[in-house]
Formats: structure tokens, sequence, C-alpha cells
């Protein structure tokens, strides 16, 4: 399928590196992956039980779930902070890819899922309860095809900003 490099060559390399994908084999391992297909997308910079419980949630939906990772570049311009994400997309991509409900990672540069959405045409678009999910240009989008888009509720209390803030004591 995918694939990372593995961070220890003296080692084999830990299966979940396969399901980070690098753009250009996109349309490959799509192939591969069951349908339905979810898609969501974010940050997901400081992996916390909110996280887990959405992306096991979401990946419920259907038979494949694909994340969209925000690259460095693009995490930066979400207004998020400048130091921010605290973790690189390389370390970001590992964590998720190691969960079991995801079961594709991809990073991407733009803004926003738009394009990558696009290429992708998944059956279902998650994004979190954060979201007035009616008003997003990715719903439109995937409503075009004839996919559906749903909001998941998060766990109150349950973000990286609020890590972020209990870590600096503010």
């Amino acid at each position: 399928m995918c694939g990372m490099q593995n961070p220890d060559s003296t080692l084999p390399a830990p299966d979940f590196l396969r399901k980070i994908c690098a753009p250009q084999q996109l349309e490959s391992a799509l192939a591969a992956l069951p349908r339905p297909l979810v898609f969501t997308n974010g940050v997901f910079d400081i992996v916390h039980r909110g996280h887990v419980t959405y992306l096991a949630q979401a990946r419920a939906l259907g038979a494949a779930l694909l994340v969209g990772l925000n690259s460095d570049a693009s995490a930066r311009q979400l207004g998020k902070g400048p130091e921010r994400p605290l973790n690189a997309a390389e370390d970001r991509a590992a964590v998720l890819a190691a969960l079991g409900s995801v079961d594709l990672v991809v990073v991407f540069d733009e803004p926003d899922p738009l394009a990558l959405l696009d290429r992708v045409r998944p059956d279902i678009y998650v994004k979190g309860g954060d979201y007035a999910i009616e008003t997003l240009r990715e719903t439109a989008l995937v409503r075009s095809w004839g996919g559906t888009a749903r909001a998941i509720a998060l766990i109150p209390g349950r973000s990286t900003t609020a890590l972020v803030r209990r870590i600096r004591g503010a």
C-alpha cells in the first residue's frame, strides 16, 4: 500500500506506517479500501480521548476511514497560534496511523480539504460537532456526488487547546 520511512532501520518497520500515504500514491491506496469510505480531516496535534472517540465513531459509519491531515504549514494558517502545531505532521500522521480505527492517513498542504475531498470522493464526510456541517463547503461538495455529511458530537472539555492551556498553567 503506502508507507513511511522507518525511524530505526535495525528493527522491522511497524505495520501501521503502511497506513501513511503520500499524495501521489493515494489513488492506488484508495482502490484497496472497502466502501463505504468515511473521510475526516484535521490537525490532530496532541491526540487525546476526544480525538480517539471521534475517530472510532467516524469509522463506525463505514467500512474504512481516511484521515486527511493538515500539513504543518496548513495548520499554521488555521489561527491556532504561532507555536502550533506542537507536533510535526510526520509524527501526527504516525500516531493517527497507529490507531485501529484509522485505515489511511494522507497529509495535505491546502488550507482546506476541498481538493483532497474531490480526489477521494468519499461516501461519508465527517466533522466534529463544533462545526456547522450544513454551512461547510465540504458538505456541498460531497453531496454533489451523492455522498453524505455528518457532524459527531464532541466530548466536552476534551480539546488540544484546553490541554495546551492546562500545561501552561493558564
